[in-house]
């Protein structure tokens, strides 16, 4: 019987950049359906990420980024995340998020169409993702 390994390979990239790339010993990613909480040894799947916080522990200590849009592979050794957006928690802008939250709030006031209230859902969820990852570099 092999072992089974302690820890994957994590990598969170985004257009721009690679933002993560290390050994993590568990990950919560935020799929279309809800959270998925990833171990080593996880079987393989391919998801569609909707807009939320990833988690990650690596050496012991836990990490948190807002994530918007993509997609994630899960192999039992490795974790590839291709988002749209990542952010660690110093990186985002709270004065930017606050406004783009009223602005979002707004719109589903005022929105006319299915298609504004449902722009105006994603722009506040995203507001409210980046401003509570933000509250972790706080901690």
């Amino acid at each position: 019987m092999t072992k089974m390994a302690d820890t994957f390979q994590l990598e969170i990239v985004t257009p721009e950049k690679m933002v993560v790339k290390e050994s993590a010993e568990e990950a919560q990613i935020p799929g279309k359906q809800g959270y998925l909480g990833i171990l080593p040894g996880h079987a393989p799947l391919i998801t569609e990420l909707a807009v939320g916080e990833i988690t990650y522990r690596a050496g012991g200590a836990t990490h948190h980024l807002a994530v918007a849009w993509g997609f994630a592979e899960v192999l039992p050794d490795k974790v590839t995340i291709l988002a749209e957006t990542a952010e660690r928690p110093q990186e985002i802008d709270v004065k930017r998020a606050e406004q783009a939250k009223a602005k979002a709030e707004e719109l589903l006031k005022t929105g006319k169409t299915e298609e504004d209230f449902t722009k105006a859902e994603g722009q506040l969820q995203r507001a409210e993702t980046r401003l509570a990852v933000a509250k972790e570099s706080d901690k």
